[in-house]
């Protein structure tokens, strides 16, 4: 199985953006966490994180192309603006979580809307990053 996880912008700066909201945990760590999960349960991973929204309507659009089974996206502050990568995600019709880190449901009102869950099997918030290793495992059960 291979799986793709996209990150949007800002979560390069995990660990020291807001971190009473996203944690102290490390992009590179969470990098690492997914990694070895991907490794204990025999699956490929690629990790992308782009600030730049063309850059992950890119990638979901290859993911088409390069045998992806499935797409795990945490698409940051893209949730409540982009349409092209709602768009993206209808186009491949791969199966697709979204996740985020923290409880959007318990912050601002704008951050309830989210463009990309209409696209998506599943969406896990508020779960830290053991949210990624939760997407991963459903969609491996898919």
């Amino acid at each position: 199985m291979k799986i793709l996880v996209l990150n949007g912008p800002g979560i390069n700066m995990l660990g020291i953006r807001e971190p009473e909201i996203y944690g102290t945990e490390t992009y590179e760590a969470l990098l690492e966490k997914i990694r070895l999960h991907a490794e204990a349960r025999g699956i490929e991973v690629t990790c992308l994180q782009s600030n730049h929204e063309g850059e992950l309507v890119d990638a979901i659009q290859r993911a088409y192309f390069d045998g992806t089974d499935g797409i795990v996206i945490n698409p940051a502050a893209y949730t409540h603006t982009s349409i092209a990568l709602l768009d993206a995600l209808q186009a491949v019709r791969l199966p697709a979580v979204e996740v985020h880190i923290s409880d959007v449901s318990r912050r601002e009102d704008f951050r309830q809307v989210s463009y990309l869950r209409a696209a998506c099997a599943k969406t896990i918030i508020g779960h830290g990053t053991d949210g990624y290793t939760e997407a991963i495992d459903f969609l491996l059960r898919l």
